[in-house]
Formats: C-alpha cells, structure tokens, sequence
C-alpha cells in the first residue's frame, strides 16, 4: 500500500503549484547567478494549534511526494512564457524557462518522523540546497505539511476525550475540497481516528471505512419499520438504524422490531445512530430501551456537530453513547482554520562557500526566526521526555544547557536524540517510513506519553550558543 497518494491521484508535475512571487524570486536569483547558492531554509510553527502545547507531526509522505515529482513540464513551461508584466512584455525570460524545465531536487532534507510531537520553533523539515529550488519548494511544502498537521492534532485531542470509544471521521462532505477531505481524512486516522466515511481516502491509505445510512433512506419508505426492514434485508450484517428522522424514541422501537427479526435470521443489529436533539437524555433512554430489549452490546453512535468538547460534555453528563462521529469541527479544524506553519531562510553560502547565517527581525519576538543549521535535542528519562533543546549544528554539539523563552537557565540531564531524520541527500530519497498504520500507532502513544507529565516540569528552548548569536545578529 502506498504510503501516501499524490502521485497516483494528479499529474506527476508539481512545479506549478506555488505562489507567483516565489517565481519572480527565483527569476531573480537566476539573473543574479544565485541560484546555485546553497542555502538552509525551516518549515516550524510558532503558536500551538487549539490552546495546547504541541503539535503532531503529519504530512511528511506528502512532503516527500512532493519533492521527487517537483518538476515543470513543457506545458508548465508554454504557460509561464506567456504570463506578462504590467508593460506587457514576457514576465520570465527564456533562458530561465529553459533552467526550469531541466530542474530537479538535488538537495537534503531532515525531517521530524511523522507521528512524533513537535513544539514551537522546531523545525517540521530542515532542507539545504539551491537556493532557487529551495525557494520554489515553499508554497506546497507549506500546504502538505500545515494542513496535515493541524487535523491530525485535531484528531488526537478528540481520540483523547473519547478515550477507549471507537471515533468514526465523517468530514468528507464538508471537507474544504476534494483533496481537503482526501487529505483530512487521512490525517484523522493518522491522529487516532478509527475509521472514515471517506471511501477514497479508504482505497489510498488502506483506512478502515464505515458506514450506515442518511434520512434520506427513510424518507424513500412509506414509513420507518419499512426503511429499516429494507435495510436489514440488503445489508443485514451492516445494521446500524439512523434513528432520528422523524421521532428518535420511536424510531429506537423500530430498530429493535427488525433488530428482532435479524437475530431471527442469524445477524445481529450492530446499533443505532443519533444525529439531532438532546443526545444526552437521547443515548440515556436508548441504552434502556435496547437493554430490557435484550441488545446489550447494540451500539448508540453520535454524530452531532461533535470535537473534543463536546465529548467531554456528553461524558460528564452521563451520555451513554459509546461510538463518535466526527465530521465537520475535524476535517475543517473547525475552532483553528490554519496552524501557521512558516518557512524561513536560516542560512545561505557566500562566494567563497561560506556559510552565512540569516535571522528575519521583528518588533514581535514571536516572528523573529533561529538562525543556522537547526537541530532538536530531546532528552528523556526513561520513556518521558523531560526537555526539548533547539541548537545550532554549525556551532558543534550543543553544550547541556537551555534557555527558555522567560530567560531562565536549565541544566539538562537524561539520555537525549536527535528529532531530525535524513529524508533526502544529493536528491536521493533515503528515509524508508514504516505504513499508515505503523505511524498511527506511533502517533497514539506519543500523544499519550507527552499528555500524561507535569508542563511545569519541562524544559522547553535554546541551547545558549545558539541565543547568543540570535542576539548578535539582531543587534546588528
């Protein structure tokens, strides 16, 4: 199964996906023989989706794909040469047309496993190469890796309020288009998500999918008892009745009467669904009914405008729902449009080969970017990570101190590794991740491990090598 989907769902082409002006820069580099200049560029986030304090890494088979088929067709190329400046002559000139057409990624790229937990300032991706090439790179590596990244975090958050309850993802139709839905829904899973309603999303990523019926169903029927007997006919091991189209008590009372005859049969009914009202008092008097009704292990599935909150909610009144279906506040991040995820120059070569470090100044701290070669040191003792250290790699090994954002120094104890992974050299792809599946796991236990420690007792900052010379270079 493939790990992720591009290259079998568009053209192998993905040159054109980016903004024009990271063109016009690159037109500009190519003009001033820059384009050969080797550079160092991050992709990060700066502020913690949803209130939290981390994220969860998502995207990185996408990013990949991304790479390896970033090329320009001739098509591509015709279409550039007959853009037009506001004077009406060509916007790119021939010969850097012709550079484009012949490009290939032939840089490096070090990249946080997807799955893993990435804080605030620490680099999703780390890549080095051309400049131009690096340049172009932005806009699409940004699209796969934030969007990605914010739903998976999303679906964390909501399979941590569900606890051991099974979470169905039902965005697609409410997805922010078809590669939105395709791509949420894979993220979803990736978080914690047990299943999609995403039958597409289903063939690519080998997800499980699930599924019962819509009020339309019922509303064909001349009445509900029919609908569901009609149902139960077709499907009778897929049994899940919708039972709110017209009065949900009743419609739970007509569940158990084809539930009835299909155990008749040999099947048994696997739930039912409530989509509207009070689901509260809803799944409390269900749960009732189906229990004196002899369907102990019948199902109650929820799929009302649910996240994370809501499901706390539900649980703390008592709701005895025990499936949830998330769709629209997880395939849009509803509460969270976008993470933020930027993509800064860190350092680039001078004539002579050098490496000249970079840091973009603002009066806000919070913009002001790390200057370097960026690694993360994470230190652990034993399975629980207790610091996160953002160092320089041009400045040697980081000494065994960090400073936080409040200025406060820390000594670090623990084993420690390195959170970035080779994904490319020279080009080459040489990262070999395990499945979908494999990374769900990874992504669960993370996620778990990193929610379970005291905040206040973990250190989170620069390796101070590395603030000395943001501040040095701040001050010029």
């Amino acid at each position: 199964m493939a790990l992720s989907h591009l290259p079998r769902v568009y053209r192998p082409d993905f040159g054109l996906l980016t903004d024009l002006y990271e063109l016009t820069m690159a037109a500009g580099y190519y003009h001033e023989r820059l384009h050969e200049r080797r550079a160092i560029f991050h992709l990060f986030y700066r502020t913690p989706p949803f209130g939290g304090h981390f994220a969860l890494s998502a995207g990185l088979p996408l990013a990949i794909d991304l790479i390896e088929n970033y090329q320009f067709s001739a098509d591509d190329v015709q279409y550039l040469g007959r853009l037009k400046s506001d004077d009406g002559s060509p916007l790119f000139r021939e010969p850097f047309l012709n550079y484009l057409q012949r490009m290939k990624f032939t840089g490096h790229v070090d990249a946080v496993p997807e799955g893993e937990i990435v804080l605030p300032q620490e680099p999703l991706l780390r890549i080095e190469g051309p400049l131009l090439q690096l340049q172009l790179l932005e806009t699409a590596l940004l699209t796969v890796m934030n969007f990605s990244t914010l739903v998976a975090t999303k679906a964390a958050r909501i399979k941590a309020a569900a606890g051991d309850d099974p979470v169905l993802e039902f965005g697609l139709r409410r997805a922010q288009g078809i590669d939105g839905g395709l791509t949420a829904s894979r993220s979803a899973y990736l978080g914690g998500c047990d299943a999609s309603s995403n039958v597409w999303a289903g063939r690519y990523y080998d997800i499980p999918v699930r599924g019962t019926h819509a009020h339309s169903w019922v509303m064909v029927f001349p009445d509900e008892l029919t609908a569901f007997e009609a149902y139960a006919e077709v499907l009778p091991a897929n049994c899940i009745f919708l039972v709110d189209t017209y009065d949900t008590v009743e419609g739970t009372r007509n569940a158990i009467t084809v539930g009835r005859e299909l155990g008749k049969r040999g099947y048994e009914m696997s739930g039912i669904r409530l989509d509207s009202g009070d689901l509260t008092a809803l799944s409390i008097q269900a749960r009732h009914m189906l229990d004196e009704a002899g369907f102990p292990e019948a199902r109650i599935v929820a799929s009302d405008s649910l996240d994370e909150y809501a499901i706390r909610d539900l649980k703390a009144a008592g709701a005895r729902i025990n499936v949830w279906g998330i769709g629209t506040r997880l395939a849009t991040a509803h509460d969270q449009p976008a993470l933020g995820g930027v993509y800064k120059l860190a350092a680039v070569q001078n004539a002579a080969g050098d490496w000249e470090p970079r840091v973009k100044a603002s009066e806000e701290i919070i913009k002001s970017s790390q200057p370097g070669k960026l690694g993360v040191r994470r230190y652990y003792r034993g399975d629980r990570p207790v610091a996160s250290q953002l160092y320089n790699a041009f400045q040697g090994e980081p000494s065994r101190q960090i400073t936080d954002t409040a200025g406060n120094r820390y000594e670090l104890e623990g084993e420690s590794r390195e959170l970035l992974e080779p994904v490319f050299r020279d080009g080459t792809r040489v990262h070999r991740a395990c499945d979908l599946h494999c990374t769900r796991d990874r992504a669960l236990l993370n996620w778990q491990r990193w929610n379970s420690f005291d905040w206040d007792t973990f250190h989170h900052g620069m390796a101070p090598e590395l603030l000395a010379q943001k501040e040095e270079l701040l001050n010029r």
